[in-house]
């Protein structure tokens, strides 16, 4: 599976710009560490990437570059705002994409790395790889609804694993979008408990498939070590009778007094 690079310096994003093969597609997020939403995006991205297998020549590259440390890249590239996602290919950029919309970003980079997929890849009717196809050689847009949950259910297994502690909210930690959300947030501050957090509210395919992977219809949902603890009652109920339930995952039970919750 293909991983994302950190691009340090510009000379190391020339170096790996001319590395790459006029086809291959290169994807570049702009990131700062102290936004939220840089956070989300992130594991966005990496679960993204992970869908795409390691080819020869390669297909993909992924890369990230803190958007203040490189301003000159930033510059180049008109990157006013994070996170900002640029998809370029032979020196050409194709699309970008400001925000954190998960939906935006997985449909940019779909289109654009199916595309080169089909200019490398040809089946024995003539059709693109990334085509569909019948034993009469005609194309078919159906996707194989089967195929389609088992892949959302592994981009929704490697989620939940993101970090140890998980939390699928609506809204984001500095802006919840929801009562119960706001109050898990709130636990998860008082127990000063780091943790990653998916906002639900900008990726609907997260969303509904995640009720059914969880068998659980709700949200705010807290996963801990890639296992499903529950919703906002759940979490009190385990805090009121265990009050170091969450301990474990505390930034001050590891030592680690100025760090703060993701």
């Amino acid at each position: 599976m293909s991983s994302i690079k950190e691009i340090t310096s510009v000379e190391d994003w020339e170096q790996h710009v001319s590395s790459l093969l006029p086809s291959t597609l290169l994807i570049v997020s702009f990131h700062a560490p102290w936004a939220a939403p840089c956070a989300q995006m992130a594991i966005v991205l990496s679960t993204l990437a992970s869908e795409y297998p390691v080819t020869e020549p390669p297909s993909t590259s992924w890369v990230k570059i803190n958007a203040e440390d490189l301003s000159d890249i930033s510059e180049a590239y008109n990157v006013t705002a994070v996170p900002f996602l640029v998809l370029i290919r032979n020196g050409q950029v194709l699309e970008t994409v400001s925000g954190s919309s998960a939906v935006k970003v997985r449909d940019a980079i779909e289109r654009h790395a199916s595309k080169a997929g089909a200019a490398t890849t040809t089946s024995a009717n003539g059709l693109g790889a990334g085509a569909g196809g019948n034993s009469e050689g005609e194309v078919t847009t159906e996707e194989d609804p089967e195929k389609k949950k088992q892949e959302l259910f592994r981009r929704l297994g490697d989620l939940v694993k993101a970090a140890p502690v998980m939390l699928f909210m609506k809204g984001t930690p500095s802006e919840p979008k929801c009562g119960f959300s706001r109050q898990m947030v709130g636990i998860l501050r008082d127990n000063a408990v780091k943790y990653g957090f998916f906002n639900i509210l900008a990726d609907d395919e997260v969303r509904q498939g995640l009720k059914e992977f969880a068998d659980w219809p709700t949200f705010p949902q807290l996963w801990v070590d890639g296992e499903l603890v529950g919703g906002l009652d759940i979490v009190k109920e385990e805090l009121e009778n265990n009050a170091d339930f969450l301990k474990p995952y505390s930034v001050k039970a590891n030592g680690d007094v100025s760090a703060g919750a993701s």
